[in-house]
C-alpha cells in the first residue's frame, strides 16, 4: 500500500528516469537553433572537433548533447527526418548501456543514430546487430547516409564475405551485422595462429536490435564450428533401421520442452538385441550408444517442415526463430547424419567440434552493451540478472490510439484455424491486408489449404519457398 502511494506521488522508478533524462534533451533541444545556421562543411567538422577534445581529456557525457544536436541536424539534412525527444531519451538510454523498450513504429533504427555517432567518435568501433543479413545491408546504406556525411566509415558483415572484406569492415567506425556473423568471426579469429590475420578488433561497444530474441530467446545457443571427423557411416543406417521397433513410455521417455529422450531400460534391452550387444553401456560399445541416441533424437525431437526441410537430396535446418533455411548449416555430435540416414539422403561424414560459444558470453564480452525491442520489460529481471542491463521504457511520441484485446484461447487448433480464417476473409473483404505468422512451415501451409478452399488468394513464404 505504502509503495503504492509513494508511486502515485513521486511516480514509478521509469518515470523518475524519464523525467531526468528530459533535462539532457532539453539541453540538446536548446542547441539547435546554433546548429541549424551550420554549413555543411562546418557540420561535418564538428566530428573532427569532437574527437580532438575526447583526445583532451573530455568524456563522451561531456560531449552528449552537442554531438545528440550534430546527428540529429545531420539526418534532418540527409534523410529529412528529425529526431522526436522521446527518440533523443531512447538514445541516451542507448548511450548509457540501457536496453530501450520502444513500441513498433516509434523509430528505433532513427534513435540508434545518435549513440551510435557519439560512442564512434571514440574511434574504437561500434557494432550494430541485427537479426538478418537484408536488415544489417540495409541499415549500413541507409543509417549509415548520416554517418558517411559526418565523416565516419561504416561497413556491413555478411554471409559469405572473405576475410579481407571482413577486415575491412570491422576496421570501419560503424560495423552492422547478425548475431551469428559477429560470433562465427570471434569463432574463427581464435582458431587462427597469427594476431594479423584477425578479422575482428576490440568489444568497444554493441547496439543489439530485437535484443529480447538475441540476448533471452537464444542466449544459450550454441555457435559451433566444426571439421570432419574420420569415421564411417554405416552405423547411422544400421540403427536407424531399428528405430520403428521403439515404443514411447515403453522403450522411451521424451521431453519436448529439454528437448531430450531418454532410453527406458526396456529400450536399452531392446537396442542390445536388435544390434547384436552385450551390454550397450560398455566402454567397448560406447560409440553403439551414441549413434542410438542421436537416432532415437532424430526420429522422436525432430520434425520435418518444422526443425529442418528436405531439399535437393539434402537435410537442411530451419531456424526456429526466424523460419529461414540456414543453408551450409549441420547440427553437431552426429545428429546430422541420423537425420539424413532418417531421410534417406546421402549421410556426410560426422563433424567434431572445434570451437564453440554461446550468444550469451559472446555478448558479455562487450565493454559497453545496449540493446533495442519493442518488448523487453517483461524479461528486465533476466536482463539485469544475466547482463546487468536494466530495462528503460521510452513513451511514444503521441498518445497510444491502438486498442489492444486480450488473448483468446480454444478448444482445439482447428477450432482456432477455423477462427484465423474467418478473421483473414473479414479483413480481406474490408481491403485490411493482412499479414499472418506462423510457428511453422507446416502451419502455414495448413492455414493457407484453408484460404485455398474458400477461394481466398494469398502468398505463402516460408523455408522452402
Amino acid at each position: 500500500m505504502i509503495g503504492k502511494a509513494l508511486t502515485k506521488v513521486f511516480g514509478s522508478k521509469n518515470d523518475r528516469e524519464i523525467k531526468a533524462l528530459r533535462k539532457i534533451v532539453a539541453q540538446i533541444n536548446e542547441l539547435e537553433p546554433s546548429i541549424e545556421p551550420l554549413s555543411d562543411e562546418e557540420l561535418q567538422g564538428k566530428t573532427g572537433e569532437f574527437r580532438e577534445r575526447i583526445a583532451g581529456g573530455e568524456s563522451l557525457d561531456d560531449l552528449l548533447p552537442e554531438a545528440f544536436a550534430v546527428c540529429r541536424e545531420a539526418a534532418k539534412r540527409v534523410l529529412g527526418e528529425r529526431h522526436y525527444d522521446v527518440q533523443l531519451i531512447g538514445a541516451i538510454a542507448l548511450h548509457r548501456g540501457m536496453i530501450a523498450e520502444m513500441k513498433t513504429g516509434e523509430g528505433k533504427t532513427l534513435t540508434s543514430t545518435a549513440a551510435v555517432y557519439l560512442n564512434a567518435l571514440s574511434g574504437k568501433g561500434v557494432h550494430v546487430v541485427t537479426v538478418n543479413d537484408y536488415l544489417a545491408s540495409r541499415d549500413v546504406e541507409w543509417m549509415g547516409q548520416v554517418y558517411r556525411f559526418l565523416g565516419l566509415t561504416t561497413g556491413s558483415i555478411v554471409h559469405d564475405m572473405d576475410d579481407e572484406s571482413r577486415r575491412e569492415a570491422y576496421a570501419a567506425d560503424v560495423t552492422y551485422g547478425t548475431n551469428n556473423e559477429f560470433g562465427f568471426d570471434y569463432l574463427r579469429d581464435n582458431m587462427k595462429f597469427d594476431i594479423a590475420d584477425f578479422c575482428q578488433r576490440g568489444f568497444n561497444y554493441a547496439i543489439v536490435d530485437e535484443v529480447d530474441s538475441i540476448l533471452i530467446d537464444e542466449a544459450r545457443t550454441p555457435l559451433i564450428i566444426s571439421g570432419p571427423a574420420d569415421m564411417s557411416t554405416d552405423m547411422y543406417l544400421k540403427v536407424d533401421r531399428i528405430m520403428k521397433h521403439f515404443k514411447e513410455e515403453e522403450h522411451y521417455t521424451k521431453d519436448e520442452k529439454a528437448r531430450q529422450a531418454m532410453l527406458t531400460d526396456e529400450g536399452v534391452m531392446l537396442a542390445e538385441e536388435l544390434l547384436k550387444v552385450d551390454n550397450l553401456y560398455d566402454p567397448g560399445n560406447i560409440n553403439s550408444l551414441h549413434h542410438v541416441n542421436q537416432a532415437l533424437k532424430a526420429h522422436v525431437l525432430f520434425q520435418r517442415d518444422v526443425d529442418y526441410i528436405v531439399k535437393n537430396g539434402e537435410v537442411i535446418i530451419v531456424d526456429e526463430f526466424t523460419g529461414r533455411t540456414m543453408e551450409g548449416r549441420r547440427y553437431s555430435d552426429g545428429l546430422h547424419q541420423a537425420l539424413e540416414a532418417k531421410e534417406g539422403v546421402k549421410i556426410e561424414k560426422e563433424n567434431q567440434t572445434l570451437a564453440s560459444i554461446t550468444f550469451q558470453n559472446y555478448f558479455r564480452m562487450y565493454d559497453k552493451l545496449a540493446g533495442m525491442t519493442g518488448t523487453a520489460d517483461t524479461e528486465a529481471p533476466e536482463f539485469k540478472k544475466i547482463y546487468n542491463l536494466d530495462v528503460l521504457v521510452i513513451p511514444t511520441n503521441q498518445d497510444m490510439i491502438r486498442k489492444d484485446f486480450p488473448d483468446v484461447i480454444y478448444k482445439n487448433q482447428a477450432a482456432k484455424y477455423r477462427a484465423i480464417v474467418r478473421e483473414i476473409q473479414d479483413l480481406h473483404e474490408k481491403g485490411q491486408p493482412v499479414l499472418v505468422g506462423t510457428i511453422s512451415i507446416d502451419v502455414s501451409e495448413k492455414i493457407s489449404g484453408m484460404l485455398k478452399k474458400i477461394n481466398l488468394p494469398h502468398e505463402v513464404l516460408n523455408a522452402k519457398q
